[in-house]
């Protein structure tokens, strides 16, 4: 039986106002370990979609006072990104995960008979392919991405959250001078600035958390089950014979969606 989208989804959807403050959005989001907020209006109509993404990109993160106070004046309307994008509940999950891989988002808002009924993200598809995917079918170093984002230790948090911006990645892989991995910074580590207000003279050593890594040699299989296990979108792609080595490469939640949408996946049969 063809699964559809209604079948993955989350039901419902966690909002906030269009008035809410940059800061009360990054606690929301903080609160709840997600990645979006739906801004409504009044009657419950979705205006628009924030996210730890929509924050960095407002340079919050400016060592300007003159621009800080501004910023600390912006809404959660002024942020938002809209219109949202949305897929019909009822659309078989093959052809979402095609929809994904064309728009290059990372959640769609589901609706039924035009009203909203709930969220599906990449997370969902990870989650739910993990049963899917044969044992050796792939792995890990056939679908990874070679190319990372990363800084040195030293680097100010300020400098990591504009080159995430810039480069559309939501994290920076942090090495030392060999190449060898010290942690990870993520849009989540960088929130708590957002409710300070300032991040200057810190580095992203003082923030990053410890990285997430996987052999070029695992399964696929394996790679989707530690990103469930661990909330993680991303994990950094090492060679386990040689672990203080420039890291190899990443595999994030897209190549996997992306893997599922090849005409010979077992989600297209």
């Amino acid at each position: 039986m063809t699964k559809l989208v209604k079948d993955l989804m989350h039901p419902g959807i966690m909002t906030c106002k269009p008035t809410a403050s940059l800061g009360q959005v990054a606690v929301m989001l903080n609160q709840h370990q997600i990645h979006a907020l739906f801004v409504t209006d009044r009657d419950g109509r979705v205006m628009g979609v924030i996210s730890d993404f929509d924050l960095m990109a407002g340079e919050w993160l400016s060592s300007d006072s003159e621009s800080l106070t501004v910023m600390r004046k912006l809404t959660a309307a002024d942020l938002m990104s809209h219109p949202v994008d949305t897929i019909d509940a009822n659309i078989p999950l093959h052809e979402a995960a095609n929809q994904f891989i064309e728009k290059k988002v990372a959640r769609f808002l589901v609706t039924e008979n035009e009203k909203p009924v709930g969220i599906i993200s990449l997370s969902d598809f990870v989650a739910s392919i993990a049963n899917e995917i044969k044992s050796k079918r792939e792995t890990v170093g056939d679908v990874m991405s070679d190319a990372i984002l990363v800084c040195r230790g030293k680097t100010s948090v300020a400098s990591a959250a504009r080159a995430m911006t810039s480069s559309g990645w939501r994290s920076v892989l942090v090495v030392d001078i060999k190449g060898k991995i010290l942690g990870v910074v993520s849009g989540h580590d960088l929130l708590q600035f957002v409710k300070e207000g300032s991040a200057e003279k810190m580095i992203v050593r003082d923030v990053m958390h410890p990285a997430l890594t996987i052999d070029i040699h695992a399964s696929l299989r394996e790679a989707a089950d530690m990103m469930i296990q661990n909330h993680h979108h991303r994990l950094v792609v090492v060679d386990k014979n040689d672990p203080d080595s420039f890291p190899l490469g990443a595999i994030s939640t897209f190549d996997i969606v992306a893997e599922m949408a090849k005409p010979d996946s077992v989600w297209q049969k």
